[in-house]
Formats: C-alpha cells, sequence, structure tokens
C-alpha cells in the first residue's frame, strides 16, 4: 500500500477539485453572506500567505476567538494547512481562565471578532506570548483598540496573493487544539493531529454514525471553539455539504428561521438549544422546518421528553456522546435495520441511549473492582476508550495526564451501562452520582424524569448531604412561565412517585428562573453545588 500522509490537505484539495459551485451561508454581524468554496479556497490561499507574512511557523499556534461565520471556517483550514496549529480560545470562559490557555498554549496570534475585541483588550498585560493581533472586520472598519501590532482582516487579504503551495505536512503533526472547559481547577489541553482530524471527518460521514454527504446543508450550531464544533466544519468540506455559519445569534427564532430560509437538513447542538426550539415550537410560533433530518444532539444526556415533544413537530433528534478529549464522536444512538419494529415508547427510549460506538473505536466498562462488567444494561461501570482519534495525554500536563490515560486507554470519568444490543446510556458523571444510604441514584436519570412534567422546561439535580443517609438528591427545576403561579413543589413529587422508587425521590425541590450553564452550554452543577453547598437535610 501507498504511503499516502493523512492531513487536512486532502480534504481542502477534494473540495477545490469537486465543490467549488457549493455554497457556504455566514450569518455576520452586519447581515447574510454567501460564496461559493470556490471563493473560499481563494481566501485560505490569501490567509495562509497572510500568516506567512508574519512570520507563522510549523507547530506555531494560531489562536482564534470568534463566532460561527465563514471567516473563522477559512481558518479552520488556513491555520493547519500551512504546518500551525489552529487554537479555538472559549469566548465563554471566565478572563482568567482565558489568559491562562493563552499563556499555557503559548499562542503566537490571536485572530478575533470585532465584537470580542473588548474582552480581548481587558486580558493584554496578562497574555506575554503572543505577537499579533487580526480583527474580523465585518464592517468594513476597524475598531479603535489598545491592541498593538494589529491588523485588518479584510484588508490583509486584499493585499495577499490568491494562490499559495501548501506543504506537504507529516499526519502525525499537530493540527489543532482545544482545552477543556474547567469544571474543576485550570483548562486542560488537547491537541489533535493532522490523522486524527481526517479519520475523525471520516467516522462523521459514515451512514451508521452522522452520515454527512453533500446532499446534506449542515448547520453548526455548536460552537466552533468546542471541540472544533464538534469536527463538523472538516467533515462537510471535504463531502463538498453546503455549510450554514449561524454567527452569535442563537435565539431559537433566529435558528428557526435560518433553518426554514436555507432548508437545514442537520444541525448538531447542545440538549439547552433544542430545548429553546421546543419551547418556541410549543408556544404557536410557526416555521417550516421539515427539511431536518436530524437535530444532533451532544454535549449533554439527552431527555427522553425533549425527543417526544421534538417528534411533535415531525423534527428526528440524533443522540451522539463525545468528549474534548475524544475529537469528539464516540458514540451515535442510530437504530439497528431489524429495530424498525419497535413500538414508539421503544424508540423513544432507545433514542435517549447515546448509542452504538462509532467504527474505528474500541472500549471497555470498568466496574468498582477493577474488572470489566457484562452488557446486560444493569451492571455500571466507568467507560474506557482507546482509538486513532482518542487524545493520550493533556498538553503540557504529564501528572493530570496519567491520571486520565491508563495503559493505553483514557478514562472518561462516565458511568454508564450497556445493553445486550450493545447501546451505551450515560447513567452519570463520576462526581455526580448520588450515594444514599449505600445505594446509587443516577441524578441524569431523574433530570430526565422531571424533564418528562409538561410544566418543566428544565431541571438540574445534585447531591446534598444528609445526616443519615450521606447524600439526598435536590433538584432545581425551571418551569414553563405560563405554570409558574399553578404548578407546585409537590405536584412534581407527586409526578415522580409514579415514575421512580420511593427512596430515589428529592427531598428538597427548588424552583429557580434558570439554571446556570457552562461555557459550553451544559447545565453547571458546580456552581449549583456552591450555591447550596451550606444546605444539609435533616433526617426525616
Amino acid at each position: 500500500m501507498m504511503e499516502y500522509p493523512l492531513t487536512l490537505k486532502n480534504l481542502l484539495m477534494r473540495n477545490r477539485q469537486l465543490f467549488g459551485k457549493k455554497e457556504v451561508v455566514s450569518r455576520n454581524l452586519t447581515g447574510d453572506f454567501r460564496y461559493t468554496y470556490r471563493d473560499f479556497y481563494q481566501r485560505v490561499c490569501k490567509l495562509a500567505n497572510v500568516l506567512t507574512s508574519l512570520d507563522i511557523k510549523k507547530g506555531d499556534k494560531v489562536a482564534t476567538l470568534a463566532w460561527n461565520t465563514h471567516r473563522h471556517l477559512e481558518l479552520y483550514f488556513a491555520v493547519p494547512c500551512c504546518g500551525a496549529v489552529l487554537h479555538t480560545l472559549n469566548l465563554r470562559l471566565s478572563r482568567e481562565h482565558l489568559a491562562y490557555i493563552i499563556n499555557h498554549a503559548e499562542d503566537k496570534v490571536i485572530v478575533v471578532d470585532e465584537d470580542l475585541v473588548p474582552l480581548l483588550e481587558s486580558i493584554r498585560d496578562q497574555i506575554s506570548t503572543v505577537k499579533h493581533f487580526i480583527v474580523l472586520d465585518d464592517t468594513g472598519n476597524m475598531p479603535y483598540t489598545g491592541l498593538e501590532p494589529v491588523y485588518s482582516y479584510e484588508q490583509s487579504l486584499a493585499k495577499a496573493p490568491d494562490h499559495y503551495d501548501f506543504p506537504d505536512i507529516d499526519e502525525w503533526s499537530p493540527a489543532a487544539m482545544c482545552y477543556t472547559s474547567a469544571t474543576t481547577g485550570n483548562p486542560k489541553g488537547v491537541v489533535y493531529t493532522h490523522r486524527g482530524l481526517f479519520l475523525h471527518a471520516m467516522a462523521l460521514t459514515n451512514a451508521d454514525s452522522m452520515g454527512l454527504s453533500e446532499k446534506d446543508i449542515l448547520m453548526p450550531v455548536v460552537p466552533m471553539f468546542h471541540v472544533n464544533a464538534w469536527g463538523t466544519p472538516f467533515a462537510a468540506v471535504w463531502v463538498g455539504s453546503t455549510l450554514i455559519m449561524p454567527g452569535k445569534k442563537l435565539d431559537p427564532p433566529s435558528l428557526c428561521q435560518l433553518i426554514e430560509q436555507e432548508k437545514v437538513t442537520a444541525s448538531p447542538g447542545v440538549p439547552t438549544i433544542w430545548m429553546g426550539i421546543a419551547q418556541l415550537l410549543e408556544s404557536g410560533a410557526q416555521y417550516q422546518l421539515s427539511s431536518l433530518r436530524a437535530l444532533v444532539s451532544g454535549g449533554a444526556p439527552l431527555p427522553e421528553a425533549l425527543i417526544r415533544k421534538l417528534d411533535k413537530f415531525n423534527i428526528p433528534v440524533m443522540h451522539a456522546y463525545g468528549m474534548t478529549e475524544t475529537t469528539p464522536l464516540v458514540l451515535v444512538s442510530n437504530p439497528k435495520s431489524y429495530m424498525n419494529s419497535l413500538s414508539v415508547e421503544e424508540k423513544y427510549r432507545l433514542g435517549s441511549r447515546q448509542g452504538l460506538l462509532v467504527p474505528g473505536l474500541e472500549m471497555k466498562v470498568i466496574g468498582e473492582n477493577g474488572q470489566e462488567i457484562p452488557w446486560d444494561g444493569k451492571q455500571i461501570g466507568e467507560l474506557w476508550l482507546r482509538g486513532p482519534w482518542i487524545a493520550k495525554e493533556y498538553y503540557k500536563e504529564p501528572e493530570t495526564s496519567r491520571e486520565t490515560f491508563v495503559d493505553g486507554w483514557m478514562r472518561t470519568g462516565d458511568i454508564v451501562n450497556v445493553d445486550e444490543e450493545g447501546y451505551v446510556l450515560i447513567v452519570d458523571r463520576a462526581k455526580d452520582l448520588i450515594k444514599s444510604g449505600g445505594e446509587w441514584i443516577s441524578s441524569v436519570d431523574l433530570e430526565n424524569t422531571i424533564m418528562g412534567h409538561d410544566a418543566v422546561v428544565e431541571t438540574a439535580v445534585i447531591a446534598i448531604p444528609h445526616e443519615k443517609w450521606q447524600e439526598r438528591p435536590l433538584a432545581c427545576v425551571v418551569l414553563k412561565e405560563s405554570e409558574i403561579e399553578k404548578v407546585s413543589k409537590q405536584d412534581i413529587l407527586d409526578f415522580l412517585r409514579e415514575r421512580v422508587a420511593k427512596w430515589w425521590i428529592p427531598d428538597e425541590i427548588i424552583f429557580v428562573n434558570q439554571i446556570p450553564k457552562t461555557s459550553t452550554g451544559k447545565f453547571s452543577k458546580r456552581i449549583i453545588r456552591e450555591m447550596y453547598r451550606n444546605r444539609e437535610l435533616q433526617q426525616q
């Protein structure tokens, strides 16, 4: 067999050769913008020339602080294909963590959207490695800034040649990096090689995973700073999917309007985004969303109740699972061919499982005794993974790496059970399981059950210390605005009594206006624990 390097250059060149007429649509600060992949390639070449003029060399880190737009997509290819490393900065991190990861990664250039310039200015005196700033100037006018030296993206591209000889790169070279969202301590860096991103993009096009193809009109709602928008921009460019970049307006009406306008077929995002769309549709809003073949939900467990709500509007949901350390695709919940005869209720339950392992990876489930557990849908253990797009270490973190990466496997920290068919269910994060009277309670199962109540918008369950039972569940619940005066805590408890074991029922229900979220849109149980850390439930 030929020694053929698996690099992002191959993805870019295939797009150039085959899909020059296909479009990218971008919702920018000044309105919708569209161009062809032929124009896209020319601008990628121009950008590579700009980076070379700034003395960016192989292995240098080029950071982005930007929304999901066509310019960010250009950076996705120009940076790694010229030999540098794309470092997407999470714009929702604290300023302290943002400064930390810029310094830790040793970013040499930061490319920033013009409306995010003030955020970068606020930490300028804390970052030491950055030599250049480039502003993605959508309005055509550079904002006044104290950043220096600073350049206009559009003015720089206008002066640059539209031809670039992309070098041949070793497939094991780093292409991109992301940092975890730091639920505890500082964020941890994960480096993705060209080879890993290539194989991950191939997995996304597999019919038994996300099945991305040239026919798709893909709208990545998941931020491009969150594990590279789950790798979907790389796969979409490779196979020639039309790309819809939604920019910064991710409210339900804006997203529904874009889906309707551009006839979007697939869209990846976290459950909280799809909860908002379900609530909008339930309120009576009218949109034509029949083009959708799947809303892809990942980043957090998908409540069965949400699948049911969206099904009322004929919107199919595809449940997926992954982590920053896994590039991220690991599991996708597609039914097997002989499961078409399942009842509607059984299909809902199957859809709420994270799904089957995608081709190319291996997994095992390790119980409390350190041994593998059987796939019986009952016993639980920690999910361990290995494969060609699974990280082997954290960037410059040898001590932390030894805890997570063991004997060629990655410990996910997720507690799961696997049924006889191989479908994985995330029972909980190891740190979120509730140990009550020697028995385990799944906070995820409780949350999903509470979400089944028609009056509930969202909920999060945490463990609270108990003087007798060690820990007991506390549920924070957000009600629909129209139901706030109608539904009581007792109503929620009565709803649960018919659906869960008696000892699973929370000792306390707290109604809140909203659930705190992490920088990637997940429920932040760390913040909730801090809010209620002094609350200890008494023996009743």
